[in-house]
């Protein structure tokens, strides 16, 4: 008989990962962007900014933070920490 595991962290940082590469793509879709725009708008490669939508490569604080500002979001839903576009008040000193 095989035993299964199971590890709800594990388990949800899937989740997590999957979420956060789809609500990048949708996001930018809805805004009727190619990657190729989101790229030049983060300077970087559009191969790079594909990496992120594909979930190949984890997204970087400092993309995170450029995208919900860019989107209007908050990082919390890029990642799919909240089902709340709708983002966060900011401090005055942000742009």
């Amino acid at each position: 008989m095989q035993v299964i595991k199971y590890n709800k962290n594990e388990m949800w940082l899937m989740m997590d990962q999957e979420k956060q590469k789809c609500r990048l793509r949708d996001l930018r879709e809805n805004h009727n962007l190619t990657q190729r725009e989101m790229a030049l708008e983060f300077n970087m490669s559009q191969t790079g900014y594909s990496k992120y939508e594909t979930g190949e490569n984890d997204i970087p604080t400092s993309i995170l933070i450029k995208a919900a500002m860019f989107f209007d979001t908050s990082i919390d839903y890029l990642v799919g920490l909240t089902d709340e576009k709708r983002p966060y008040k900011r401090s005055l000193h942000w742009r």
